[in-house]
C-alpha cells in the first residue's frame, strides 16, 4: 500500500519551474532530469519539453546589420518630433533620452532657435546626412541660421531595437559631448588679434588660426577693452582637468549683433605665418610651429586639418626626435660620448621586448655620433638598463621644461608628457616611443632650447600684456651635453638622416628626423625637428611615414623663409 501510494504522488507531481523553464517531470526520475536539461529534446513516451521563455524571446531580438528601411524610418521619426518641438519623443527615438532631453531643451530655451526645418539627404549605410535651417531670436534680434549635421541609427543590443546613437554633434557638429548652446549678450568681448606687425589676423588670410583666435578671447576678451555682442556660442563642458592646457576654447557659431573688439597683439610674423599656411596646405595631416629661441616668441603656427590645434594641443609619440632629450641624459650621464664608440646592434631585448633598428641595419665600431646622425634605436635602448624608472622624466622636466603642465603661452597647450616607466615601457621611452606624447610646439621648444643654451618657454602673447608668469626649468644642462648635442644635431643635419631636407639651408642649423609608430596605422607619423641661427621650428605628418622626407621639407622651407 505504501510502496503504491508513493508511485501515485510520483505521477501526480506538479510540473517544476526552474529559471522560468517548465519541465515536465513523469515517473523514473532518470527521465526527468534529462528532459529538464535536454532544452526541449522529444522524451520516449513522446512527451516534449517545451523552449524556455528566455530561448523565444532571444530568437524574437532582431540582430545584424541595420536595414535601409530601419535606418530611414528611425531618422525620420528623430528628425520629425525633433522639428515638432517634441523633445520627449525625439529623445525617446535616442539611445540615451536623459542626454538627449537636456540638450534639444537646451536649444530652443538656451539657444533661442526656432522655427527649425531639418532636411534629412541620403543615407549612407547606417549614417543619416541632414540639414538644419531656423531662426536664432535673441529679444529684439534674430537671424537666419543654417547648417548641416549627420546621424547614425544603431542597434540597441537589449532588444534590437534601432535608435539615433546620441552625441551631442547631432544637434551641430561643433559640439562635443557636455557642451551646450547659448544665445545671448556675450560675456566675452570680441577681439581684433593682431601679428607682430599690427596686422589683422583672420581665419581668411590665416586658415590655421581658427583655434587660436578663440583661444585669444576666451583668455583676454574681457581685459582687451572691447564691449561683447550677441552670439550663439558653443559653451564647453568643463573636464576634471582645469589648466589652461587641457580645456577647448569657447566658439562662436553665429554673431547676431557686433560687439565692439578689444586688440590684443601676438608674436606672430606674418610672413613666416604666410609661409607656414602654405607648407602645410601642400601636406595633409601636418603641422607645423617656429619659434624664436632667444625670447620663445612662437612665429608661426600651422595645421593642415581645421578645428583642432594639433601643433598647440597635440598629444603624439614624438618617435626619434625624443632621442635629442635621451642623447642629453645618456652623454651627462656619462653613457655617450659623441666622438667614442657606442654600440648599435640589429636588436636589443630589454624587459621581455626585442627591439631592433630600422631595416635591421647595424653599426659595427661606430661612435655615438654615427648611431645619432642614422637614428639608431638600438644605440638607445642598449643603455636602459643602467637608467633609473626616473631619469628620462627628470632630464625632461628639469632641463627642457616639459610636462609639467605649467606653460601659460596665452592659448590652449599641452606641455607634453614623459611618465616615469619601468623596463621594456621605459626603453620605448628612450626612442620618443611608450607613453612619451609631444606636439610640434614642444618639439620646436627642445631644439630652441639646444640652440639657446637654456629653456625659454614658449609665448604667443607676451607676458606683459597680463603679467603672467612663465615656465621656467629649473636647470640647464652640462656645458659638455649642450656642445656635443650641437655637434650630433649639426651633424646629423649635413651627413644624416635630415641632409636632404636640410640640403640649402645655411648657416648654424641642427636638425633631428623621427618616425613614430602607431597601432593601427600602416605608416609612422613623420616627425622632424631643427634650428637654423635664432630661428627653430618642428613639424609632424601623421601617416605621412619618414619624417625627413615628410615633415623635413615643411621644417626646412621654413628655417629658410626665416632666413
Amino acid at each position: 500500500m505504501g510502496q503504491r501510494k508513493r508511485i501515485a504522488e510520483r505521477r501526480n507531481t506538479k510540473p517544476a519551474v526552474i529559471g522560468g523553464m517548465i519541465a515536465v517531470v513523469v515517473a523514473g526520475a532518470g527521465f526527468g532530469v534529462y528532459a529538464l536539461y535536454d532544452g526541449g529534446a522529444a522524451a520516449d513516451d513522446g512527451t516534449r519539453t517545451t523552449s524556455t521563455g528566455a530561448d523565444q524571446k532571444a530568437k524574437d531580438v532582431p540582430s545584424g546589420p541595420l536595414s535601409a528601411t530601419e535606418v530611414t524610418t528611425t531618422a525620420r521619426t528623430f528628425l520629425t518630433a525633433w522639428q515638432q518641438g517634441k523633445v520627449a519623443a525625439a529623445a525617446a527615438a535616442t539611445d540615451d533620452s536623459a542626454a538627449a532631453t537636456t540638450l534639444l531643451t537646451g536649444y530652443t530655451k538656451d539657444a533661442h532657435i526656432k522655427d527649425v526645418t531639418l532636411t534629412p539627404g541620403t543615407p549612407t549605410g547606417d549614417k543619416v546626412p541632414f540639414t538644419v535651417k531656423g531662426t536664432v531670436a535673441y529679444k529684439d534680434t534674430s537671424k537666419p541660421l543654417t547648417y548641416d549635421s549627420a546621424l547614425t541609427v544603431v542597434r540597441r543590443e537589449a532588444d534590437g531595437k534601432p535608435l539615433v546613437g546620441w552625441h551631442s554633434s547631432v544637434v551641430h557638429p561643433d559640439l562635443q559631448d557636455g557642451d551646450t548652446l547659448v544665445t545671448g549678450e556675450s560675456g566675452t568681448p570680441p577681439i581684433k588679434a593682431v601679428d607682430r606687425d599690427g596686422g589683422a589676423l583672420t581665419e581668411d588670410r590665416y586658415p590655421s588660426v581658427g583655434p587660436v583666435l578663440d583661444g585669444l578671447r576666451e583668455k583676454y576678451g574681457k581685459t582687451a577693452g572691447g564691449k561683447a555682442g550677441v552670439e550663439l556660442r558653443v559653451i564647453r563642458g568643463k573636464s576634471s582637468k582645469s589648466s589652461e592646457s587641457s580645456e577647448s576654447s569657447d566658439k562662436t557659431l553665429l554673431e547676431l549683433s557686433k560687439g565692439t573688439p578689444g586688440t590684443v597683439k601676438t608674436t606672430l610674423d606674418p610672413a613666416l605665418q604666410a609661409a607656414a599656411e602654405k607648407q602645410v596646405a601642400e601636406k595633409a595631416r601636418s603641422s607645423v610651429v617656429v619659434l624664436r629661441p632667444s625670447t620663445g616668441e612662437i612665429l608661426a603656427a600651422a595645421n593642415a586639418s581645421k578645428g583642432f590645434n594639433t601643433a598647440f594641443q597635440g598629444s603624439l609619440a614624438p618617435g626619434s626626435t625624443m632621442k635629442v632629450i635621451t642623447s642629453s641624459l645618456l652623454i651627462e650621464k656619462g653613457l655617450a660620448s659623441a666622438d667614442k664608440k657606442h654600440p648599435c646592434p640589429k636588436y636589443f631585448t630589454y624587459g621581455g621586448w626585442k627591439f631592433q633598428n630600422d631595416d635591421k641595419f647595424q653599426i659595427k665600431n661606430g661612435t655615438f655620433k654615427a648611431s645619432f646622425a642614422r637614428s639608431c634605436n638600438t644605440a638607445f635602448i642598449s643603455q636602459a638598463p643602467k637608467l633609473k624608472n626616473d631619469d628620462l622624466t627628470k632630464q625632461a622636466q628639469q632641463v627642457f621644461g616639459l610636462g609639467l603642465n605649467n606653460w601659460a603661452i596665452g592659448v590652449p597647450s599641452f606641455d607634453g608628457a614623459v611618465p616615469v616607466q619601468s623596463q621594456a615601457q621605459m626603453a620605448a621611452s628612450l626612442i620618443g616611443q611608450g607613453a612619451v606624447r609631444m606636439n610640434p610646439l614642444n618639439m620646436a621648444s627642445v631644439s630652441a632650447t639646444i640652440q639657446a643654451g637654456t629653456f625659454h618657454q614658449p609665448y604667443l602673447v607676451s607676458p606683459s600684456v597680463d603679467n603672467r608668469k612663465l615656465a621656467t626649468a629649473s636647470r640647464t644642462m652640462s656645458a659638455t651635453a649642450l656642445s656635443q648635442l650641437r655637434e650630433l644635431m649639426s651633424y646629423t643635419a649635413a651627413y644624416g638622416t635630415a641632409a636632404e631636407a636640410m640640403s640649402g639651408v645655411t648657416g648654424n642649423v641642427g636638425a633631428k628626423t623621427g618616425s613614430a609608430e602607431v597601432d593601427g596605422q600602416k605608416k609612422p607619423n613623420g616627425w622632424f625637428t631643427a634650428y637654423r641661427g635664432d630661428l627653430a621650428a618642428a613639424g609632424v605628418v601623421q601617416q605621412g611615414g619618414h619624417g625627413g622626407d615628410t615633415a623635413g621639407p615643411i621644417v626646412a622651407a621654413l628655417l629658410k623663409a626665416g632666413g
